[in-house]
Order: structure tokens, then C-alpha cells, then sequence
């Protein structure tokens, strides 16, 4: 669980630059200002790493990069959706990542890799669904709305979608874990009953 929410922490770091232009941009309506701040933030971010001399993963660049080129075109075109369809791109790049077959198990633990390597496989595939739709989600919501309602709507779902999808995880790995403990339990007991 702790690799969990360090790793939560850490797409939470990445996403710093976006959540503080929108917050930025709802309390002044100004999308210059907003940007550049934002922009600033991610560099800023990025400075403070060097300067502790703190490796620096392909993601943080990614996001960097993101921050920066979508605050340009934003900039450009005086236009605050294409910081807006930056999640997207985050939520695609990780639904790739969680493709990978049996990424879910640094985050369980060993009872759980024993008893249920294979739901957890399944589940992995579940999350990576998740990333595709919010991506895809957020894009159509984007495009279609003003940033306030961007905002509040894809701030909703965002929570809930994850929260739920945790809970159903755990729910199911953890009910199909005990059942299979349970079956393997009975059918040690009959072995250990059956005369030799």
C-alpha cells in the first residue's frame, strides 16, 4: 500500500503544474498569467531536483515538456484547453505503462501475488482501461465546456473514478484470495483425513 500512494504522490507532483494554473485561473480568469506561473512551477520544479542533485525520471521531463509546450500553444492562442487536454496525455502514457502484464504486483503484497497473481493481472488490465476512458473522458469535456465546469467535473470524476475502481480491486482480490485459501485449506484437511 505504500508503494501505492508514494507512487500516487509522485503522478500528483507531475500533475503540480496543471492543478496550479487551475487553480490560478479560476481565482483571476487570466490565462497569461496563469500559464506563465504554471510554466514556471514545472521549471521550477525540475530547478529544485538539479539543485538537490535528485535523479530526475522519464516522466517529470515528460511532464515538463507537456507543461511547457501546452503552455506555449496556450499562450499563442489564448486558448486554455490545450493545458486542459494535458491530463490526457498523462492519462494515456500511464494506461500504456499499466498494459504491462503484472504491474500491479509491486504494489501487493506477497499474500496477494501468491493467491491471486492472476486477478491481479486482470485487474492491472482494469486500470489501464480506466486511464483509456479518462483520457478520452477529459478530451470530449474539454473541448465542450468552459474551464470552471472542466474543472469541477473532471476534479469529481477523477477522485471517485479511482476510488471506486480501488475499492472494487481490493473487494474482488481480496474475496477470490480468501475463497482460494479457504478451498486449499479444505482440501488439505481431506488429504490429512484420507488413511494412508
Amino acid at each position: 500500500m505504500k508503494n501505492l500512494f508514494e507512487a500516487g504522490k509522485l503522478l500528483l507532483l507531475d500533475m503540480a503544474a496543471t492543478l496550479f494554473f487551475l487553480v490560478l485561473y479560476l481565482l483571476t480568469h487570466n490565462v497569461t498569467l496563469s500559464v506563465v506561473l504554471g510554466m514556471a512551477l514545472g521549471l521550477a520544479q525540475i530547478g529544485w531536483q538539479f539543485a538537490r542533485r535528485k535523479p530526475i525520471d522519464i516522466m517529470q521531463w515528460m511532464s515538463l515538456f507537456l507543461v511547457l509546450g501546452a503552455g506555449t500553444v496556450t499562450l499563442i492562442t489564448n486558448d486554455p484547453r490545450f493545458v486542459m487536454i494535458k491530463p490526457s496525455v498523462i492519462y494515456v502514457i500511464v494506461g500504456i505503462v499499466m498494459l504491462k502484464r503484472g504491474w500491479m504486483n509491486r504494489y501487493l503484497p506477497p499474500v496477494a501475488i501468491e493467491l491471486v497473481p492472476d486477478i491481479a493481472i486482470i485487474v492491472g488490465y482494469a486500470w489501464s482501461g480506466l486511464m483509456f476512458f479518462s483520457a478520452a473522458l477529459n478530451v470530449i469535456v474539454a473541448l465542450n465546456v468552459d474551464v470552471a465546469t472542466w474543472s469541477a467535473a473532471m476534479s469529481i470524476y477523477g477522485i471517485v473514478s479511482k476510488a471506486v475502481m480501488f475499492l472494487i480491486s481490493y473487494a474482488a482480490m481480496r474475496t477470490i484470495a480468501v475463497a482460494r485459501r479457504r478451498r486449499a485449506a479444505a482440501r488439505a484437511d481431506d488429504v490429512a483425513v484420507i488413511p494412508g
